[in-house]
């Protein structure tokens, strides 16, 4: 396959790499923020599961370089358990995000104060196995909205990767009880054919007298969810990001010849993973020591 195969299936590839962002996630954060304004008024920031950065890079564009008369006031700290390449204006923390000194050391970044904006790209390495994928996804949710709980201030807006399944009402009704507002959205630079949407919490609004903890199991049963009737049973509007105009992801788009007069050259990726949790194995393939080269098979005999 040449290099130049994923450029031609996948137009927001090749876009991020034309527009310097290191994955084409980035498109994602940016059409939601057009179509709920999450930038506005924010100084304070917290990227989770933030590797290989590409949401943080929205972030220091966004908040940062167009904004430069609030360089001094605009705080973004991004998490991760994989190290990340450095960005202005960016303090990376590598820590686990369901540890609560995860949650102490981004405060201590804020200055004690808490942030207006929490987001999560995160996701799990997936098996195809949807009802795997779906719980391993919405186990990690949980866990970025428990550290949440700890970080964002009242009326602040949280937003997440969520899958969607057969049993995921039991997280939208999770989200509810912290957040007024909760849409499920499915931007434009999100392949049809993905599972994956995102959830955007306004108004964080935590129940009266609830102390933020690491150790609440705030996902239940999920055929207790069945049972609950009225306003318990909350519907969840869905929105698409984005119209018809703009390029569709799902869409194999064809390689001009020339540019203005250049001929069209494939690019590298903005930032290569730093030390990738695959990078042992891509070793042994390379060197044949994913297979025993010392096995020989023996004859065997038999008894005519």
């Amino acid at each position: 396959m040449g290099r130049s195969s994923k450029d031609k299936r996948d137009i927001y590839y090749r876009l991020a790499k034309e527009d310097g962002w290191r994955a084409r996630s980035a498109f994602k954060l940016l059409q939601l923020n057009d179509d709920f304004d999450l930038f506005n008024g924010v100084s304070r920031v917290v990227d989770l599961c933030a590797a290989p950065g590409s949401w943080s890079q929205v972030l220091s564009r966004k908040l940062i370089e167009e904004r430069p008369e609030n360089k001094d006031k605009v705080k973004i700290v991004a998490v991760d358990l994989q190290a990340m390449a450095p960005l202005p204006g960016v303090t990376q923390i590598q820590g686990d995000i369901t540890k609560i000194s995860t949650a102490h050391e981004i405060i201590s970044h804020f200055e004690g104060e808490e942030a207006d904006l929490v987001i999560s790209d995160g996701a799990p390495d997936v098996t195809g196995l949807h009802d795997i994928d779906e719980y391993i996804q919405g186990q990690l949710l949980i866990a970025a909205l428990n550290i949440t709980t700890h970080l964002l201030k009242n009326g602040g807006v949280f937003v997440a990767k969520i899958f969607r399944g057969k049993d995921v009402d039991i997280l939208y009704n999770q989200l509810k009880v912290f957040f007024s507002t909760v849409t499920i959205c499915k931007p434009r630079s999100s392949r049809n054919s993905s599972i994956e949407s995102f959830v955007v919490c306004q108004n964080y609004s935590p129940p009266a007298g609830y102390v933020p903890t690491m150790c609440n199991p705030l996902l239940v049963d999920p055929n207790q969810f069945k049972s609950l009737e009225g306003v318990n049973r909350i519907v969840v509007p869905f929105m698409a990001c984005g119209d018809l105009s703009g390029y569709d992801s799902d869409q194999t788009y064809p390689l001009t010849t020339s540019i203005g007069g250049k001929e069209y050259q494939t690019l590298s990726p903005i930032q290569e993973p730093i030390n990738p949790p695959y990078q042992t194995a891509c070793l042994l393939k390379k060197t044949n020591g994913l297979a025993s080269s010392d096995k020989t098979e023996q004859p065997q005999s038999r008894d005519l």
